[in-house]
C-alpha cells in the first residue's frame, strides 16, 4: 500500500495543484466545496442582487443570493440536490478517465480532500454513468488503458516562459485519434507534441516577442466566422461554475477537457514563428500575412509603438483538438461575444502550421465561453481566393460543333457562318 501511495503521489502534485484539504470532522464551516461568484439571477437574469446567508451542507457551504427584482433565492451553481460537492465530483471523474479503477478513485479523493468516511465505489459509479454524456472519452477509457498506465497517460510539464505555463498531452488519446480514416495523416502533429518536453526551445520564449502583444493588419474582407453552439459550451458551464478565481479558470478548463473530453489531445503548447518563416510563406506560399508594412505592440513598456516585423513571435495555445479531419485551435475568452481574438489564432495556426509540416487549409480556430463558441478557417484571413474566369461555350446544331466565347468584351465582333 505504501509503494502504491508513493507511485502516484508524484502523479498528482503535477496533475494539479494542492487545493486547501478541509478537516469536515472538526468543523462544517471548513468547507471543501468551491463555487463560482454569481453573476446575475437565473430566472429573470437581473445583476440586481445581494447575498443572503449560506446553505450549510455536510461537506460544504453553498452561498445564497436573492434577486432584487423577482425577490427569489437561487445559488451559483445550476447542479443541485448532490451530496457531495461539485468539484469533488468533477474530480473523481477525471479521475476515473485517466484509467484509475473504481477503488483506486475513491482512495485517492478521499486522501486529496482528507475524508475518513469519503466516497464509496458505488457513488463514483454513479457519478459516470450520470455525466457519461458530457465524458465523451468513457466510450474511449477501455482502449486507453490498454495503451498506457493511468500515471503515463497525461504528460505534463511546467515550462517557466516569463511565466508559468503548465504543458497538459494525453499521449493515449493521441493515438486513437490517429486510427480513425479522417485523422490518419496528422502524425506530424504527434510528432510534434511527442517532443515538447525534450526539444522545446525554451529560450525563445524568454527573447521573442509574444502572438497576444502584436496587431497584425491582416486582410479580413474574405473570411467568415461563423457562430454555433459546440459542445466546448456545455463542457465550459460545466466546470466553471466550481471555480471561484477567475485566474483559475483556464486551468480548470483545460485539466478537465483533457481528462474527459475526446477530441483534445493537448493544452497550453507552446509555439513559436521565426521572421524567415513568415518570409517563406510570403515569397513561396504567396500568403498575405504583413505586406512589408509595420506591426504595432501593446503591453511592453519602453518600446516603440509601431516597429518592423521582430525576428520571433511566441505564444501558446490554450487546447488544440483534433476531430472530423481538421486540427482545432481553440482559445477560451471570458465575454466571447465581446471578443475577436482572429489576429492571434492565426498566428497560432501558421506557427503551428510551420512547425508540424501540415497545411494551412488542416487548421480551424475558434474562441468560446460558456455561452458561444466562434470559428473561422485561418487559410481566409491570409489567402485570397483568386478569380477565375469562366468561360461560356455555344453549341452549334448546324455544323455540330462548340465554340467558347469570353465574358469579356473584346472590341470586336464574331460572325458565325
Amino acid at each position: 500500500m505504501k509503494e502504491w501511495i508513493n507511485k502516484f503521489k508524484g502523479f498528482l502534485g503535477e496533475w494539479e495543484r494542492n487545493r486547501p484539504h478541509a478537516d469536515v470532522a472538526s468543523s462544517v464551516e471548513q468547507s471543501i466545496g468551491v463555487e463560482k461568484v454569481a453573476e446575475h439571477c437565473p430566472h429573470c437574469k437581473s445583476k440586481k442582487f445581494v447575498k443572503r446567508g449560506v446553505r450549510k451542507k455536510k461537506l460544504e457551504m453553498v452561498q445564497l443570493y436573492k434577486c432584487a427584482d423577482c425577490s427569489r433565492t437561487f445559488t451559483a451553481q445550476f447542479i443541485k440536490g448532490k451530496h457531495y460537492p461539485m468539484n469533488m465530483i468533477i474530480d473523481g471523474l477525471s479521475y476515473y478517465n485517466l484509467g484509475f479503477g473504481l477503488e483506486d478513485t475513491c482512495r485517492i479523493l478521499n486522501r486529496k480532500f482528507g475524508l475518513q468516511d469519503g466516497v464509496a465505489p458505488a457513488t463514483l459509479a454513479s457519478w459516470v454513468n450520470e455525466y457519461s454524456p458530457l465524458c465523451r472519452y468513457s466510450r474511449l477509457r477501455s482502449f486507453g488503458i490498454k495503451m498506457c498506465k493511468p500515471e503515463d497517460t497525461i504528460e505534463v510539464m511546467n515550462m517557466a516562459h516569463r511565466q508559468i505555463y503548465r504543458f497538459l498531452y494525453h499521449r493515449a488519446k493521441m493515438r486513437l485519434t490517429l486510427q480513425e480514416f479522417k485523422n490518419r495523416h496528422f502524425e506530424p502533429l504527434k510528432e510534434y507534441l511527442d517532443g515538447v518536453s525534450s526539444e522545446t526551445p525554451h529560450q525563445y520564449f524568454q527573447e521573442g516577442v509574444r502572438i497576444s502583444e502584436i496587431k497584425t493588419k491582416f486582410d479580413k474582407s474574405q473570411m467568415i466566422v461563423r457562430s454555433k453552439n459546440n459542445y466546448a459550451n456545455r463542457l465550459a458551464d460545466f466546470v466553471l461554475q466550481t471555480v471561484k478565481e477567475n485566474k483559475k479558470r483556464h486551468e480548470a478548463l483545460q485539466q478537465f477537457f483533457i481528462a474527459n473530453d475526446s477530441v483534445t489531445v493537448a493544452s497550453e503548447v507552446p509555439v513559436y514563428i521565426r521572421k524567415e518563416d513568415v518570409e517563406h510563406m510570403e515569397n513561396v506560399l504567396k500568403f498575405k500575412i504583413t505586406d512589408g508594412e509595420e506591426i504595432e505592440l501593446s503591453g511592453r513598456k519602453g518600446q516603440e509603438k509601431n516597429q518592423k516585423f521582430p525576428k520571433l513571435l511566441t505564444g501558446h495555445i490554450d487546447l488544440v483538438q483534433v476531430r472530423n479531419g481538421q486540427i482545432h485551435i481553440l482559445d477560451y475568452k471570458p465575454n466571447a461575444a465581446k471578443e475577436k481574438p482572429i489576429e492571434q489564432l492565426t498566428w497560432y495556426a501558421l506557427a503551428m502550421s510551420r512547425l508540424t509540416g501540415l497545411r494551412l487549409y488542416e487548421f480551424k480556430c475558434a474562441w468560446f465561453d460558456e455561452k458561444d463558441y466562434f470559428e473561422f478557417y485561418p487559410l481566409h484571413v491570409v489567402k485570397k481566393l483568386q478569380e477565375r474566369k469562366k468561360k461560356r461555350r455555344v453549341y452549334l446544331k448546324s455544323h455540330g460543333t462548340s465554340v467558347e466565347v469570353p465574358n469579356e468584351d473584346l472590341g470586336r465582333k464574331v460572325k458565325v457562318v
